[in-house]
């Protein structure tokens, strides 16, 4: 069990600031977009002369936002969950359905990951509409998703294994970063 910890301790460092990037960069994007909408807007309706690339590359940034804190949301358990069966369930039972179900996401990620590298490679092949940049730039987004994803799917896997064949206490949940919301 001390490997196991020592193994989730470097991957839960590794996620942590990966995941902490990530989050960072989309706010960058997220303000981006809006400037492309905002743009979009002033030069339709107040100079009547719509620009060709505020829309495409606003939605290339929401893609690419969304791409960047999917990791995130998993890693929290912020995304869509039916969790009632396990509440009815021995704890040792549901700390060993929930460690299935987390080996079978590992597999469907690595398939969504690989499907996505695909993607990716065929993407060299056309260009943004409205700009000219290989439209494979903008699909990275999904193996970057993917690939977080699958880490932090690994570092899950690797504390719901601590937790049914060791101390469920020296597996806890990883931090969840607070945001600071008083104004000061």
């Amino acid at each position: 069990m001390a490997t196991l910890k020592r193994l989730l301790h470097g991957l839960e460092t590794f996620n942590t600031y990966m995941l902490a990037a990530g989050r960072s960069i989309a706010w960058v994007l997220v303000l981006l977009m809006v400037s492309c909408i905002l743009v979009q807007v002033f030069f339709r309706y107040v100079l009547n002369d719509a620009l060709p690339w505020p829309e495409e590359a606003a939605r290339a940034f929401m893609i690419w936002m969304m791409g960047l804190v999917a990791g995130s949301g998993y890693r929290w358990g912020s995304f869509v969950a039916i969790d009632l069966v396990n509440d009815y369930l021995p704890s040792l039972i549901g700390r060993i359905l929930k460690l299935l179900l987390l080996i079978l996401a590992m597999v469907v990620l690595m398939q969504l990951f690989v499907l996505a590298i695909e993607f990716f490679q065929r993407g060299f092949r056309t260009r943004a509409a409205s700009f000219h940049l290989p439209r494979a730039w903008i699909y990275l987004a999904m193996p970057v998703c993917f690939g977080s994803m699958l880490m932090v799917n690994i570092e899950l896997v690797l504390r719901e294994f601590g937790r049914v064949f060791g101390n469920p206490d020296d597996f806890p949940d990883p931090v969840k970063p607070e945001l600071n919301t008083s104004a000061e």
